[in-house]
């Protein structure tokens, strides 16, 4: 049996959509039984979970005092308050008492507390952070990394490159996964000097499928199904992928592709190149978000995804 991990403070609607989450989450079947540990507030979380009727037989709470704020500094407070359900939680995961940890939070401290409490793979130079992006052929693919690394060297990406195409082999089911460099064109020697240099270590590494360099225009087309950038070009492209679904919402467009932008059905984004599962979700996290963070932190466990990366880099 897995035990996931819940940082229930985190987010704007904490406890009660990370509550409501779980209680969805515990309704469905499993191929897999899995315990949940909630971190916070204990008399909050009970509140909420008599009010949801929840049946606890698979949830332990495990009470805290403290919560991290989301404009708080991430690296200070995790310092100050080692109390608060996220630092408490990757204490947890830290200790193997939990196997995976997801949260709606402070994302700059999700990401300190990733890299300080549990370790980085060996020999991964830097972990990363991937989203899917839904594809206009119904298909999903995979943009990586899309915010912790804005400064990057040739071998961060190529290692980025490895790791997404495992991720998608191994939670997409694509078999062979179609690797793209974005670029300002498609012609190898476009770019600056970081793509420039690392065309050639992606075209000479025999464990992916490189195609070559795709363009902006390519993002929701099925040219590529991992994209590799730099952490400022993911987030854009990220965001500007989630403006389409507000889009959607205020001009009531009834499209059945555009409601695929919805970021509550892909849950959060998981840290790449760690020991453990992390999920790291939006801070406007509802129920839905909830469960399919618990969802992917589950298959990842059952697909042995960081195991293999662990392979691949050895």
């Amino acid at each position: 049996m897995y035990n996931i991990g819940i940082d229930m403070m985190g987010g704007d609607y904490a406890p009660r959509e990370a509550v409501a989450g779980v209680q969805l989450f515990l309704q469905q079947s499993h191929s897999t039984p899995v315990h949940l540990t909630l971190f916070g507030n204990e008399d909050e979380i009970q509140n909420q979970l008599q009010s949801y009727s929840v049946d606890t037989n698979r949830i332990t709470i495990v009470p805290t005092t403290e919560v991290i704020e989301m404009n708080e500094h991430p690296t200070k407070a995790l310092k100050q308050k080692q109390n608060s359900s996220i630092s408490v939680g990757f204490q947890y995961l830290a200790q193997n008492k939990i196997d995976g940890f997801i949260s709606a939070g402070n994302t700059g401290a999700m990401l300190v507390g990733t890299m300080f409490s549990i370790k980085a793979i060996e020999g991964v130079i830097r972990p990363t952070i991937s989203s899917l992006m839904p594809k206009h052929n119904g298909s999903m693919g995979l943009i990586v990394d899309v915010g912790i690394n804005a400064d990057c060297k040739p071998e961060f990406l190529n290692q980025f490159a490895l790791m997404g195409s495992i991720y998608a082999k191994e939670m997409l089911n694509i078999e062979n996964p179609k690797i793209g460099l974005m670029n300002v064109g498609e012609e190898e020697g476009k770019g600056n000097t970081l793509l420039q240099n690392t065309y050639p270590l992606l075209k000479n590494n025999s464990k992916i499928n490189f195609i070559g360099n795709i363009e902006g225009r390519d993002v929701f087309n099925e040219k590529a199904d991992v994209i590799v950038c730099d952490g400022i070009t993911g987030n854009i492209i990220l965001k500007l992928a989630e403006s389409i679904y507000d889009i959607k919402v205020k001009e009531a467009i009834n499209n059945d592709y555009l409601s695929r932008f919805n970021f509550e059905l892909y849950g959060g984004t998981p840290v790449l190149g760690v020991e453990k599962p992390v999920i790291i979700g939006h801070g406007i996290s509802k129920s839905t978000a909830f469960v399919n963070m618990i969802h992917t932190a589950t298959l990842m466990l059952e697909k042995d995804v960081l195991a293999k990366v662990k392979i691949a880099l050895a």
